[in-house]
């Protein structure tokens, strides 16, 4: 049975959602990161098409939880 992937953030560049995936991997939460970069051949497309980080619709509630800003 294929699970149903959903976006829970989108980033600027790469390397936020790497740290983004880090957090959420460390809580036990596979995550995936998905890029239009045209199979490597503009990366910069990045900046104008954005990054996004997707996890099984049945942990979109929960990863929300942990990638929400923490206000002090």
């Amino acid at each position: 049975m294929k699970h149903q992937q959903v976006v829970v953030a989108e980033f600027e560049n790469e390397i936020n959602a790497e740290i983004a995936k880090g957090h959420l991997e460390s809580e036990g939460i596979e995550a995936s990161i998905v890029r239009n970069n045209v199979g490597g051949m503009f990366p910069a497309s990045q900046y104008t098409e954005g990054v996004q980080l997707v996890v099984d619709k049945t942990e979109e509630g929960r990863a929300r939880r942990i990638l929400k800003p923490k206000h002090t």
